[in-house]
This record gives structure tokens, sequence and C-alpha cells, in this order.
């Protein structure tokens, strides 16, 4: 499927600011990984952004943080928090 250059560099924004990885946005957009990954550095490179650094990436979380074990607990997380538990969960599905 093809993307117009604005929904390249949107694609590329999310990967880049750790919203999707590159293999989510693969699955989710119908493109292979290495697209995915060029659409970010495309937007890195439009937007003047440093490479990121290793340690940056989603897949060096440290999961020895608890999970909240009620739903109660996740209603009261924001965006992000939700995100990086769900990173997590992922990460440790994966293992």
């Amino acid at each position: 499927m093809k993307y117009t250059p604005e929904e390249r560099l949107d694609i590329g924004r999310k990967i880049y600011h750790n919203e999707l990885t590159r293999y989510e946005a693969a699955s989710i957009y119908g493109i292979s990984a290495e697209t995915a990954r060029s659409y970010m550095r495309e937007y890195r490179d439009t937007s003047h952004l440093p490479p990121k650094k290793a340690h940056e990436h989603p897949c060096h979380i440290h999961t020895e943080t608890v999970l909240p074990e009620s739903w109660e607990s996740y209603q009261n997380m924001s965006k992000d928090e939700l995100l990086d538990e769900l990173i997590k969960s992922k990460v440790n599905e994966a293992r």
C-alpha cells in the first residue's frame, strides 16, 4: 500500500517517539519492518532530530516493575503509562 509523504512522516514520528515499534507499525500499516524503519529515518531527517540511542529503544524497558493487579489501577494511568505497561506486557509475552 502506498502512503503519502505526510502519512509516512506520521508513521515515522510514531516510531521515533516510541508510540509504536517498527514491527507494530509494519503489522498495522501493511508494510515491512525495514520500510517502517525508513519512514522513521525520513521523519528524523526531515525534523532534524538526532539518531536514537540504543537505551531509548522500548525493548530496553526494565521489567522488574510490578504490574497493576486490578482494572481500577489501569483507569488511573495516563496514556504514556498505559503504553509503557502494554510494551512491558508484550516483552514479557515474547520471552
